[in-house]
């Protein structure tokens, strides 16, 4: 979807779990090794033309500097103010976790 942001991340390989598919992802868009992370949410969503189902995972520690190694932007961004960046629609549900109390914890 043109003219959205969207957190990192990609679809799992054959034979790949959904954290080894995590770091393949993050070392090969941004060139960092992921060596802290946790499961955080999964969903699904529909969209007029298909339905995904998505595992979203909270990382807090890599090794390297994040950068766009597939030609994409990167930016952060506090997590009060993603409710107004322009993100999927699929990621209303995440954006609302982040902004819990219980989240900022982690």
């Amino acid at each position: 979807m043109r003219d959205f942001w969207e957190f990192p991340g990609g679809k799992v390989e054959e034979g790949e779990s959904a954290d080894q598919a995590l770091c393949r992802e993050l070392d090969e868009e941004l060139g960092i090794e992921i060596t802290t992370f946790r499961h955080f949410m999964h969903l699904t969503h529909d969209y007029p033309d298909q339905s995904v189902a998505i595992d979203f995972f909270m990382v807090s520690e890599w090794q390297g500097t994040p950068s766009g190694l597939e030609g994409q932007q990167i930016r952060w961004v506090e997590s009060s103010t993603l409710a107004s960046a322009d993100m999927l629609p699929a990621d209303a549900p995440v954006i609302a976790a982040l902004q819990a109390d219980t989240v900022s914890k982690y």
